[in-house]
């Protein structure tokens, strides 16, 4: 994705009105006791509002930390919108900004019109959206109080995206892959539309052994994962490290693969750095199981794996595809993540969106997210609105298309959670 601003520049800085210290921005006039202030950095925002509000197993401070410091300045720019109530911090809305092509909701007609206008149109053709949520996460969050909802905030919040939107040039408003708990809230928001977004994937209770897991799939999906594990075994004989932090060297080893990953991915968001290698590898929440040949020690495959709370992420992979099919590197970083994340105390797992496939058939549950959108111009938001209509998890997925009619309420194999993996 191209750029077109930087959030922490000086001069747009300048333009929202930061001020030195916390930066303050514009406050909107008050809903009831209620008010929104704009933060650039998510460490001016105090530590112990980001532990109220960001309560496990949601995460936190660290990883909108990690994502500002690693070098993303060319894809992303980061904000945070904060509900006060009098000086208390309430609720705190994560928002980040990109330029996207409007093919992603434009009928292939219209992309196709535009694309005739050469540079005239290309203001139309890549338009600045802002998210309310992460690049980088499986479920989008608005981190609230113990005592506060979603539904005491988001119009108020509403409201000020809708400022930051205008003042920003941004063409589009985005809720992103919020879960189906959010969804009587922001369907209720005026304007707001609703886009079917690819789901999450899930183990919401896991046992404490490898050995139990294995009893509790299916005969099929049991025997097909163990089958899958001997022929591994046979082909290649591998080593497992985890690593609790990266050195340079670790780095210059999983970056190529995955790299590997990235450039057979279907669906690209975002395009991580190394920079973020080095920075997600030094917090404590996180660690990387990585797979090694045992003839001479080369990296092969190596697994992102986070903890918050009793829930383990299966965040991000990198493999070596010269290996051959037989090698079965996937299945294998899971026996190893699984392992790590019982051997943590994990009761869950999460392992996100795509590769529906094989996590369906390792025993995930798919847990259905949504994007609630609003343009500022009504013509493209009508256009976009009537395409969303058309949209399933069918029309994003052949896994999905094969396994399931139109989306999650229409049968299928394999179970379908209609609530957030993320309360649990």
């Amino acid at each position: 994705m191209t750029h077109l601003f930087r959030l922490g520049s000086q001069s747009w800085g300048k333009r929202l009105g930061w001020t030195q210290g916390l930066g303050r921005t514009w406050v909107l006039p008050r809903e009831g006791d209620l008010c929104v202030e704009w933060r650039r950095r998510a460490e001016d925002i105090p530590e112990e509002a980001w532990t109220r509000c960001f309560r496990p197993p949601q995460e936190g401070r660290w990883i909108y930390a990690t994502l500002e410091r690693s070098g993303l300045e060319d894809q992303f720019s980061f904000a945070y919108a904060l509900v006060m109530r009098d000086e208390a911090i309430i609720a705190i809305a994560p928002v980040f900004t990109a330029i996207l092509p409007i093919s992603i909701v434009a009928p292939d007609f219209i992309s196709q019109l535009l694309e005739l206008g050469g540079p005239l149109t290309r203001r139309l053709r890549h338009q600045k959206t802002v998210f309310v949520g992460s690049p980088c996460a499986d479920e989008g969050h608005v981190g609230t109080a113990q005592e506060v909802e979603l539904s005491d905030v988001a119009p108020l919040l509403q409201r000020s995206l809708r400022q930051f939107a205008a003042r920003n040039g941004c063409a589009n408003i985005v809720w992103k892959d919020f879960p189906q708990s959010a969804s009587p809230t922001l369907a209720g928001l005026a304007g707001l539309s609703e886009i079917v977004s690819y789901p999450s994937t899930a183990i919401v209770e896991i046992p404490k052994d490898f050995e139990s897991y294995l009893a509790g799939l299916s005969v099929k999906q049991r025997h097909n994962l163990r089958r899958k594990l001997r022929l591994s075994r046979e082909a290649i004989t591998l080593t497992t490290q985890i690593a609790s932090e990266a050195d340079d060297a670790l780095i210059d080893e999983i970056w190529p693969l995955f790299q590997n990953t990235y450039d057979k991915a279907p669906t690209k968001f975002e395009r991580l750095t190394e920079t973020f290698w080095r920075e997600v590898a030094a917090q404590p929440q996180t660690s990387l199981i990585v797979l090694r040949d045992a003839r001479d020690g080369r990296a092969v495959a190596f697994l992102l794996a986070c903890l918050e709370g009793r829930r383990a992420i299966n965040k991000f992979i990198g493999m070596d595809y010269a290996q051959g099919a037989r090698s079965f590197l996937y299945f294998r970083l899971w026996e190893e993540f699984l392992r790590w994340a019982m051997w943590k105390g994990a009761t869950g797992v999460q392992s996100g969106q795509m590769t529906y496939e094989a996590k369906l058939d390792l025993g995930h549950e798919l847990v259905p997210l949504s994007n609630f959108f609003r343009y500022r111009n009504p013509v493209l938001h009508l256009i976009a609105s009537r395409v969303a209509r058309s949209v399933s998890w069918g029309s994003l997925d052949e896994t999905l298309r094969h396994r399931f009619a139109s989306g999650p309420r229409e049968g299928g194999s394999h179970r379908v959670r209609l609530t957030s993996a993320a309360t649990r």
